[in-house]
């Protein structure tokens, strides 16, 4: 188990490592320079794309929320829940760069659209939606349908059921997918590429940057390092939030 854990976080360190190296495209730490985060600061080409990069996720994770909790409340209950359940995560099982040039197929030489932010979007919900329903699946398949029941015989509305009854058992899994899908959108760049048209995310700055072989490749590790040590701590409290102080109240 260290070991697999080794293999997943010990990169990552490296990399926070490699962003403070005088020389990090040498793979050697030393000596030690804070150059990179200097020339990050005083380049804001990145910033436009990051912005872009982080309202894009939201939005990918409140729609992937949504609709992730309005699917899956109502597939334990359909008759043919196995066979749309397969249908809704069959996108997983497509590599990114097939389903990226298949939307792009479609979206653009079919039906003769313009690419940019909105198509970026989409592919990214595409992706991100069976990540989402999954997790909100987990617990709406264990949902106690009596407590519903109980709730309409006492004459409560569906939307006060929901809200005074689903949704605190449900938040936990709701506000994961809604979590899922921002991460995903926020570092998703296969689909992207083709996807874009003119328009840049964070990721596909990053790609163009390390593909075109340019001086600000070990920008790059700055930058990503500074993502980590933002979005990892954020993770680690929403998940003590969550799980461990839900369950200890």
């Amino acid at each position: 188990m260290f070991g697999v854990l080794g293999l997943i976080y010990f990169p990552l360190l490296w990399l926070a490592l490699m962003s403070i190296s005088a020389r990090p495209l040498s793979g050697l730490p030393f000596p030690f320079s804070g150059a990179n985060y200097v020339s990050l600061f005083q380049n804001g080409d990145w910033l436009a794309p990051f912005g872009i990069s982080v309202l894009i996720a939201i939005g990918v994770g409140f729609v992937t929320a949504v609709t992730a909790t309005l699917v899956g409340r109502a597939l334990p209950h359909s008759k043919r829940a196995g066979t749309l359940v397969l249908l809704a995560v069959l996108p997983l099982f497509i590599p990114g760069m097939s389903m990226g040039a298949a939307q792009f197929i479609f979206l653009r030489p079919m039906l003769g659209l313009t690419l940019g932010f909105w198509s970026i979007f989409l592919g990214h919900v595409v992706w991100a939606f069976p990540f989402s329903l999954l997790i909100v699946l987990v617990l709406t398949t264990r949902f106690d349908s009596r407590l519903v029941e109980a709730a309409a015989d006492l004459g409560a509305s569906g939307w006060r059921t929901f809200w005074d009854i689903e949704m605190p058992i449900l938040r936990p899994g709701i506000v994961g997918a809604g979590t899922f899908g921002f991460l995903i959108s926020f570092n998703e760049v296969q689909r992207s590429i083709f996807l874009r048209g003119t328009a840049t995310t964070m990721p596909i700055w990053n790609w163009t940057m390390a593909s075109s072989q340019q001086s600000q490749v070990p920008v790059i590790f700055s930058l990503e390092t500074i993502v980590l040590a933002v979005v990892l701590p954020l993770l680690a409290a929403l998940f003590w939030v969550l799980f461990v102080r839900m369950d200890k109240s």
